[in-house]
């Protein structure tokens, strides 16, 4: 048995690529399928799997994304960008992508060869500067959800962040990630201000662990510190240990009108999957 795939990341946030529409893979396999591959090193190893599958609406495609520990996910900003590329170049969309997704549609658009830009889903949930307990004492962090149902991030302010390794960082990114305060989790975006731009590193819910960049963390991020005015909100460059991103943020009234997402993709791989531990788990 094989089984065709892309691999490609989007600022150091990698990904598994397939289509089912191709591979007719059983949807509730999928969990378990991405759970094995994006295992390090038993299989290729990423932080994420997605599929292709028909749209159910109005959109070129819809994508399902999955986490590496196999636990579904709303939406991924960077898996966005690098599936709309995929779209592109396999003739599944345009110059402009309309891709489903379980937090809503993503509408992406093609820049150049490798730089894309996709509309963040609209935040559902804003919630600033909040005070939770954690056993270094309370913290103010805020909280935003994207999308439908959301994707949450908690988005917390870290002087001296550029030179903090992980490691130094783990042990209270854990902590929040599973705070009572966020029912459904959070994903824990760090930050602090880099010259004319921004530095930040992401711990992730379903990675379980820190990723080389975060889509919508840095729409998050950059969205709380545009109502705020922090930052203007045009074109905002947010340096992730993967790679830049630049975040626009459009608003009206004091309320978010739109959240852009740009960057660039790298296509690592193409390929067949032969994993036979994989297959014969299948079986």
């Amino acid at each position: 048995m094989k089984l065709k795939f892309w691999k490609m990341n989007g600022a150091g946030n990698d990904f598994i690529i397939i289509n089912n529409m191709e591979e007719k893979l059983p949807e509730e396999k999928l969990p378990h399928i991405a759970a094995r591959l994006c295992k390090r090193p038993m299989s290729l190893g990423a932080d994420g799997f997605m599929a292709v599958i028909r749209a159910e609406r109005s959109g070129d495609f819809k994508m399902l994304f999955f986490n590496s520990d196999g636990s579904t996910s709303e939406m991924c900003g960077n898996g966005a960008r690098c599936i709309c590329r995929y779209g592109y170049e396999n003739g599944l969309a345009g110059e402009m992508q309309r891709v489903e997704t379980t937090a809503g549609l993503v509408t992406g658009y093609r820049i150049d060869q490798r730089t894309y830009k996709i509309r963040l889903n609209d935040p559902t949930v804003i919630k600033a500067d909040m005070k939770i307990q954690t056993s270094q004492g309370e913290i103010v962090c805020s909280y935003v959800e994207l999308g439908d149902p959301g994707i949450p991030h908690a988005v917390l302010y870290m002087p001296g962040l550029k030179d903090m390794s992980f490691d130094q960082l783990r042990d209270l990114a854990r902590e929040i990630r599973y705070n009572s305060a966020f029912p459904k989790g959070a994903n824990v975006n760090f930050y602090d201000f880099d010259g004319d731009g921004l530095v930040e590193k992401t711990y992730e819910r379903g990675v379980e662990d820190f990723t080389y960049a975060c889509g919508t963390g840095t729409g998050s991020l950059v969205l709380v510190l545009t109502l705020k005015k922090a930052v203007s909100g045009k074109n905002v460059r947010v340096s992730a240990p993967g790679g830049d991103l630049f975040v626009t943020v459009n608003t009206e009234n004091g309320k978010v009108r739109d959240l852009w997402l740009t960057g660039g993709t790298n296509i690592v791989a193409k390929g067949e999957i032969t994993d036979e531990e994989l297959f014969d788990s299948l079986s």
